[in-house]
């Protein structure tokens, strides 16, 4: 269980937070590339930390991502003129470049020098493999550019895409970075008591804190067969990445080197963006778009499954379509979608997030404890001036995560060592 007080300090993501301001050292995924397509086009109205913002391409094609309200009288720039490199608010003309600074004015004198007192919150921008991440913290606290190794991927060779959870961040994290639920709510053939995650339910977790966060296993003892290991790796502050043995979408195995992972970014107190990337472990080997569309399907994310604004059409006001048949005959939940499955059960946790205090965690959560020790652990780094760990690449940039068989008595450590160091 979490104290009162602990909780709220995880769970909001204000400025002047405690974890809105470690969210704030940090780069993080703020809109697809897709968003903003090309030069000149429509703003797009944007939230992230609670901040109200709006995000432009300008005329040279660089992204910019602004405080959402003309400095004048408030009005919002999404409604504003994209043109000749800044963002006119069509209130009365004000005229803003990418770095937030006032460079028309037209309803003023043309003597008047006011446009040069007047100035935007703007936010730094990088472009990367689909991904316009941002910054939003202190100048003098910069971090170096993010370095993860599914960043280092070719195109033909990585996937991303984003969905929008209604819930805090907290719980949707924790729901990502749990391991023995997959064998209940991802259970999908009630009926096959054959796969790993039905012959052990209860898999050991044992976790190894690191200068980028921590990694950790779940180790499944399939008895005669040796133990079946998922190595995880978490990186500060909210992404996880994990190996995936890949199954088509009728269930037959294959072979199908890739590694999958989230970014849990917060929106607000009450809503959260999750990212989700994969790419294919094994350089050689493209990600190919079939199986890459079935995989998205597979998890509740496919074309048809998605409304305007990256929400589910399964959602708690449909009751997330659940068929109660399907689950007494087929499936555990009767709902469709591995990431829907999990949607299902963190959006109808208590709101604004769930209260702690009345949690009863056991051996199974110990990746749950750890993540929400380092978390608050960096809280403390930014009261005492230190720097939080996951800012410098080199510290993860070599990471990775897997899944594979094991001989009994063989440690992780030692067993999965090169499977668990990147190769791009």
């Amino acid at each position: 269980m979490l104290k009162k007080d602990d909780n709220e300090k995880l769970c909001r993501t204000d400025a002047g937070t405690p974890m809105g301001e470690v969210f704030r050292r940090y780069w993080i995924p703020a809109m697809l590339t897709e968003e903003v397509p090309e030069a000149d086009c429509p703003p797009v109205k944007l939230k992230l930390l609670g901040e109200e913002l709006v995000a432009f391409r300008d005329s040279e094609g660089n992204v910019a991502i602004l405080d959402a309200y003309c400095p004048h009288r408030r009005a919002h720039l999404f409604w504003g003129r994209n043109e000749e490199c800044g963002l006119r608010c069509v209130y009365h003309g004000w005229k803003f470049d990418r770095d937030g600074n006032c460079v028309d004015m037209p309803n003023e004198p043309e003597e008047s020098k006011f446009k040069h007192k007047v100035e935007l919150t703007a936010y730094p921008t990088w472009e990367k493999s689909g991904i316009i991440w941002t910054y939003m913290g202190p100048k003098s606290e910069l971090p170096r550019l993010p370095d993860y190794e599914w960043l280092r991927a070719p195109e033909t060779h990585f996937q991303v895409s984003k969905t929008f959870e209604s819930c805090n961040w907290l719980q949707a994290l924790e729901g990502g970075i749990d391991t023995s639920h997959s064998s209940f709510a991802h259970n999908n053939n009630i009926q096959d008591k054959t796969s790993m995650r039905s012959r052990a339910t209860n898999p050991k977790l044992e976790v190894d804190k690191t200068d980028y966060g921590f990694r950790y296993v779940g180790i499944r003892d399939l008895k005669e067969d040796g133990n079946y290991i998922r190595a995880y790796q978490f990186i500060m502050p909210a992404q996880q990445m994990r190996g995936q043995m890949m199954k088509w979408h009728d269930g037959s195995q294959e072979e199908y080197p890739t590694i999958r992972g989230h970014i849990w970014v917060p929106v607000d107190d009450e809503n959260v963006c999750v990212w989700n990337f994969k790419y294919t472990s094994e350089p050689s080997i493209p990600l190919d778009p079939e199986f890459s569309l079935q995989q998205e399907i597979l998890f509740g994310r496919g074309p048809d499954d998605v409304l305007p604004g990256y929400r589910l059409k399964r959602n708690p006001s449909n009751d997330f379509l659940i068929d109660r048949e399907v689950q007494r005959t087929k499936t555990f939940t009767g709902i469709s979608g591995i990431n829907t499955q999990d949607y299902a059960l963190q959006e109808t946790m208590e709101k604004p997030f769930p209260d702690r205090t009345k949690e009863r965690l056991g051996t199974a959560d110990l990746a749950i404890i750890a993540a929400r020790h380092m978390l608050l652990e960096a809280t403390r780094f930014i009261e005492n001036g230190k720097r939080l760990k996951g800012t410098d690449p080199e510290t993860y940039r070599a990471a990775r995560a897997c899944d594979a068989f094991l001989p009994k008595g063989v440690d992780w450590r030692e067993g999965l060592n090169e499977n668990m160091t990147a190769k791009y």
